[in-house]
């Protein structure tokens, strides 16, 4: 599972970086966390009260934590492949299960 995840993740943002003449390197996959993590920390903010909403609606507020989330799930996993990470092992070690099909 984890596997093909990567793969898909790896293809999209292969061509978004060709279509937009960016540079992939050691140093933009750790970089990238940083930014998607400070994204998701922001609209957890005017979810929880904590930040202005900007005239968002909490449809629009839950959508929008969804795709952050979505945005940092895959910048991990791009992180994991660029470093050869096993990451189906890290999770057998630390969560106690293999993610099937891996």
């Amino acid at each position: 599972m984890l596997s093909e995840l990567i793969q898909q993740f790896e293809t999209a943002s292969a061509t978004y970086a060709a279509d937009n003449g960016l540079e992939r390197d050691d140093d933009w996959f750790v970089l990238k966390l940083q930014e998607e993590m400070g994204e998701l920390t922001q609209i957890w903010n005017k979810t929880t009260g904590r930040g202005r909403r900007r005239g968002m609606s909490d449809e629009q507020l839950a959508m929008a934590l969804a795709d952050e989330t979505a945005d940092l799930l895959g910048h991990v996993l791009l992180f994991a492949h660029r470093n050869g990470l096993d990451l189906a092992a890290a999770v057998e070690r630390k969560w106690c299960f293999r993610p099937r099909g891996d």
